[in-house]
């Protein structure tokens, strides 16, 4: 099964594309993939000696930096808040919490992933909101109600696979070294939930796009130079501290199905559009860099 992962995920974009508005139906059992997805991956690592490191604080700025700059500049030179707010969800929306599946498959360190995935969702639970108070188009929400909507959003698929997996470590490790076996299963669940976020995403374009054709065109242009630009970054930036691969996964690759809700909930709902895009940019290049890996591998 090997030799063909490298093409599971082309599959799952086309499938999502040519049945996007059947995706888009079961799109609701996401949450339940993503569950069993971490549980799988969090069982492997032994989550009490997690530890958080430079290159964590490094990405971590880049992206609260990164975002906020790119929204005052963007919105300095084009006086679009659309493309602005576009601009910053794409540097701002947190790490995917499957990013260890594909992390982990090119050679990444667990735990440097797994620590970061963490650390990522809960700051950007507190900087979001903090940043739709001043930004946002609902200002009569509080920071405090955008909070615990966002960590409504965080908590089913994020902190409950991560408790379940340290308590198996603490009271069942039979049970956790029983789950250990499948960990690669992970990756073909991912795909499915792939095959539906896509569905899902292809449809909302769909939907978004009549009537807003020069929007949807730049969104497609500037998520695509986003996704490379933070590619890029984090690849050098994880050189630097001895994990390239970790460093471009964890900038690169994002929640985009958060990053969508919280622009369609706080935000000019078509900036939304760039995530759109930015999926299907950022699982491309997920692609090519599992062809290219399993070249180099089987070479």
């Amino acid at each position: 099964m090997q030799k063909y992962r490298s093409y599971v995920l082309p599959v799952a974009i086309l499938l999502g594309f040519l049945f996007h508005g059947f995706s888009a139906r079961i799109a609701f059992l996401v949450p339940w993939f993503l569950f069993a997805i971490l549980l799988l991956n969090f069982v492997t690592v032994d989550l009490r000696r997690l530890r958080f490191s430079m290159l964590h604080f490094w990405l971590m700025l880049f992206q609260l930096v990164v975002s906020a700059g790119l929204y005052l500049s963007v919105r300095a030179l084009s006086h679009n808040e659309t493309l602005a707010q576009g601009f910053m969800m794409c540097a701002l929306c947190p790490v995917a919490s499957s990013v260890v599946v594909i992390s982990s498959m090119l050679g990444a360190d667990r735990m440097t992933t797994t620590a970061y995935t963490m650390l990522c969702n809960l700051v950007i639970s507190v900087a979001a909101p903090l940043a739709f108070t001043v930004i946002g188009v609902h200002p009569e929400l509080t920071f405090w109600q955008s909070f615990l909507m966002i960590l409504r959003r965080i908590t089913p698929t994020l902190a409950l696979p991560f408790f379940t997996a340290l308590a198996l470590q603490l009271w069942a490790p039979k049970a956790n070294d029983w789950l250990c076996r499948y960990k690669n299963v992970s990756f073909y669940l991912w795909a499915i939930a792939l095959f539906m976020t896509l569905g899902r995403t292809i449809d909302y374009i769909f939907l978004q796009g009549r009537g807003n054709e020069r929007v949807i065109v730049l969104g497609a242009i500037f998520s695509a130079v986003m996704c490379a630009v933070q590619f890029g970054f984090g690849k050098w930036l994880g050189h630097r501290y001895g994990d390239t691969v970790a460093g471009g996964q964890l900038l690169g690759q994002k929640n985009t199905a958060m990053g969508i809700w919280m622009s369609n909930t706080y935000l000019q709902p078509l900036s939304s559009v760039f995530l759109a895009f930015y999926i299907i940019w950022q699982n491309m290049f997920n692609s090519l860099q599992l062809w290219w890996h399993d070249r180099r591998v089987s070479s």
